[in-house]
């Protein structure tokens, strides 16, 4: 019995096999035309979300949970997506975690390079600000614009900075800055307890501001997780936590009309 479909009834064409069932030793090459190019993430799989960070008087404080989601599935707890970069600087990534590492790798090497020259200069936050800009607008093309965004902060020469960047080409400076659905959620209350305090907002002040955002979102972002790192940046250098659990409570939840099982 003749078990290939192309014999079934229709025209035959040697050169040709639109169904894949000649034998493999048969069929005839196929070329990828994609083969020899660099390919770069266009449809983000494994993403973080929120990215917090603030100044206070003695320099910049960043938080970031441990979660990448796999699509929607809470997939791996224990990414770290706050990455020191040189002595003075931190950068955290919202986004597809693919890219973020390889823009840790691009900045390693870069730290590597500085550091090997021997002239007494490394890096500082502003540069490493510049670079990236640079870096991922000319990237653009190449990675998912509405999933890569990046938090860089630093203290270097008793100066605080603390700035933005995406791959549409957007930078700016400001007090609080938050990715992601912290964009939008948690800004109204870092810009509440932070912009125009920062010059007398205490290192302790600064971690509890932190720690209640970093609830509300857990509450309100399904892609986000009870844990997360924070990052300081001061004249002592870069210092990054270990996890940091949260304390929740779903008790109010009882109380809402509508919420679960009730009906009235």
């Amino acid at each position: 019995m003749d078990h290939f479909p192309t014999n079934w009834g229709r025209p035959r064409n040697d050169a040709f096999d639109p169904y894949g069932t000649y034998p493999i030793h048969q069929r005839p090459a196929v070329k990828d035309n994609f083969a020899e190019g660099v390919q770069h993430t266009q449809q983000p799989i494994v993403t973080g979300t929120s990215v917090l960070a603030i100044q206070y008087k003695d320099g910049i404080m960043m938080a970031a949970d441990n979660l990448a989601s796999y699509g929607s599935l809470a997939r791996f707890k224990d990414v770290r997506r706050l990455h020191a970069v040189g002595t003075s600087t931190v950068i955290g990534a919202s986004g597809d975690m693919s890219d973020f590492q390889a823009i840790q790798s691009i900045l390693d090497d870069l730290v590597i390079d500085e550091f090997t020259h021997g002239d007494g200069h490394d890096l500082g936050p502003a540069e490493v600000h510049e670079y990236l800009s640079r870096v991922m607008y000319a990237r653009r093309s190449k990675m998912n614009p509405l999933w890569n965004s990046l938090l860089v902060g630093g203290f270097r020469d008793g100066k605080r900075f603390l700035s933005y960047v995406d791959l549409l080409g957007t930078t700016y400076s400001a007090p609080s800055i938050a990715t992601g659905y912290g964009a939008y959620i948690a800004i109204p209350l870092l810009r509440a307890a932070v912009d125009g305090k920062q010059d007398q907002l205490t290192e302790e002040a600064a971690k509890s501001i932190l720690h209640e955002c970093m609830r509300v979102l857990f509450y309100r972002d399904a892609r986000s997780l009870d844990k997360y790192q924070l990052a300081i940046v001061s004249e002592a250098g870069v210092q990054i936590s270990d996890q940091i659990q949260l304390d929740t409570t779903w008790n109010f939840a009882e109380g809402i009309r509508g919420y679960g099982a009730q009906t009235q």
